[in-house]
């Protein structure tokens, strides 16, 4: 008999320092956008490259899809050391991007070159769909440039430092800057799933960096250059760097917030369902740990909260893989056995590692999900003024539970206020009695609001939701959010976004794991690198290579 195995409860997975440990599974974007280009034998090529020796010029590279065909048109720059930032107010870049739907005419190129290099401060239309631009890695870069020019390979050791040749500082879409909006492509298959028109610039990226860095060191030695071996090339990703602007989005996106967990726990609970394990199955996770525990070595940061974070990983991977050494897979139910052996035996980080372990080898449970991660916010954004008031209490006091614990008198429970700036129209992170921006402050504490909310709710006569929001409408937002998270529960944080201890990477690190992203190096508790697409296939491999089999990649991947 089949166990009944419930999802895990919300106020369990949706605390902050569990959601900050979350790892990039099958269910990622970047793993939904390449399976999809490999199972359609989508073809990629470079019809233009007209970059000169300084490496400035502009590169186009398309990928055609059975109905349609995108192209990726590069700007490369000669940038001065001096001009290189990671910082959102750079004005500068060392090369920079817009994703066109369909291939650019020469007219298109040339108004392109007149606004792409100027990023925000430019303007796109309604043919292109996202605007982005990258630096190079000061670590690397020129060492590979040297490296491949003398006709050497560089030193797989000092790749796997760095992990990329250049890293993005914004990949823009979803009618940015004059892009096309979301709904011009949402409908179309190979968009279906979020933010694929980002994963696929990032991708197309991926392959001018290897490009240019060929490029550049034939320039400076035409007769002894050498290209970079594919092998080596596979394990350098795109690097990222993200900050604050990223993290609102989860809580300003309730129901694509819940699909996204909800499709995960839901694989989960599939997998933990299954009543048996084949042996081979049993010997794939052994390796998988075993690779896991590799890329848990080869993964460094300098932030002290992060080292610990990894520290205590390897710790928790070496436990599994003593544990899963001993599981034969006869035991009933054994992947449920090993994920509430898991709940006691590991921390969070050892514990959402192993979620995302548990799905790999269970493509044929798992990814049909792969269309329920996107949502249409509109459907929930009416609110229900008929509603019943006790039924808005009742569930307010149960969605929020947690809230009704804090003291929010205690100047540590509200010290952080979210706000917009006003130059670049980003989120900010201030502090309440340090800064004069309360008045600034946006609703992105739904814990605070709905305890404030009850207050009014407890005292007030009316009988509809829609009688109490005519009286009170201050409440209209956490009314509508109650609601929404009454009928979905991953909906909503369980955890104060404004206490000062509170980590806005947390955020940052459980979007980007649903990208696909790895070796999350925070540079405080506010921005973080990352790296994308690190061990998977370049566009001419995809025929013939595995587009699943790169998540975890490891020092073995430079011998092949």
């Amino acid at each position: 008999m089949t166990p009944t195995i419930p999802l895990r409860d919300a106020a369990q997975v949706m605390r902050l320092d569990r959601l900050g440990s979350a790892h990039a599974s099958r269910l990622s974007f970047m793993r939904l956008l390449l399976r999809r280009l490999k199972a359609q034998a989508w073809s990629f090529a470079r019809p233009t490259w007209d970059i000169d020796a300084s490496g400035t010029g502009v590169a186009v590279y398309t990928a055609q899809g059975p109905d349609r065909t995108y192209a990726l048109v590069a700007f490369a720059h000669d940038l001065p050391p001096e001009m290189r930032s990671d910082r959102v107010i750079a004005t500068a870049w060392d090369a920079t991007f817009a994703l066109c739907d369909g291939v650019p005419t020469p007219a298109d190129i040339a108004r392109l070159r007149a606004n792409v290099p100027l990023q925000e401060a430019g303007r796109l239309g309604g043919t292109e769909l996202s605007l982005s631009r990258a630096n190079r890695s000061v670590r690397l870069w020129e060492y590979v440039v040297e490296c491949l020019a003398r006709g050497q390979q560089p030193e797989p050791e000092r790749l796997d430092a760095v992990g990329y040749l250049m890293r993005t500082t914004a990949v823009y879409g979803s009618g940015k800057f004059g892009a096309a909006d979301r709904e011009a492509t949402a409908e179309r298959p190979e968009f279906e799933a979020p933010f694929q028109v980002e994963m696929l610039t990032v991708y197309l990226i991926r392959a001018f960096v290897h490009d240019l860095v060929d490029h550049m060191a034939r320039a400076r030695n035409p007769d002894g250059a050498v290209r970079l071996d594919p092998a080596l090339a596979r394990r350098l990703g795109i690097g990222n760097s993200t900050g604050l602007g990223m993290a609102p989005f989860l809580i300003n996106h309730p129901v694509l917030l819940h699909n996204w967990i909800a499709a995960r726990e839901t694989a989960l609970v599939r997998v933990r369902s299954l009543p048996q394990a084949r042996p081979a199955t049993v010997d794939g996770m052994r390796r998988l740990v075993a690779r896991a525990e590799e890329n848990a070595r080869l993964w460094q940061s300098s932030h002290a909260l992060q080292r610990e974070k990894l520290d205590t990983l390897r710790r928790d991977l070496a436990r599994l893989r003593h544990k899963i050494d001993q599981c034969d897979g006869a035991e009933p139910y054994p992947w449920q056995a090993l994920f509430l052996w898991a709940e006691t035996a590991l921390g969070l980080e050892g514990q959402e590692q192993l979620v995302s372990l548990l799905l790999e080898p269970h493509g044929d449970l798992v990814d049909d999900l792969a269309p329920t991660l996107s949502a249409d916010e509109g459907r929930f954004a009416r609110i229900d003024g008929t509603m019943p008031l006790p039924t808005l209490r009742t569930a307010v006091r149960r969605i929020y539970a947690w809230a009704f614990a804090v003291d929010w008198s205690d100047p540590a429970a509200i010290s952080r206020v979210w706000y917009t700036s006003a130059e670049k129209l980003e989120p900010r992170l201030g502090n309440r009695f340090e800064e004069p921006i309360a008045a600034y402050e946006q609703p992105l504490c739904p814990g605070r609001d709905a305890v404030a909310m009850c207050a009014d709710l407890d005292c007030s006569a009316a009988r509809t939701v829609g009688e109490f929001l005519i009286a009170h409408p201050q409440h209209r937002h956490i009314a509508r959010r109650a609601q929404i998270a009454a009928q979905l529960p991953y909906a909503e944080l369980r955890d104060n976004t404004l206490a000062a201890d509170m980590l806005p990477i947390d955020l940052l690190r459980l979007k980007l794991s649903f990208f696909g992203a790895g070796h999350f190096d925070p540079r405080s508790d506010r921005w973080v690198r990352i790296t994308m697409y690190r061990g998977a296939p370049l566009p001419d491999e995809l025929g013939s290579l595995d587009a699943e089999d790169w998540h975890l990649p490891a020092r073995t991947l430079a011998a092949e």
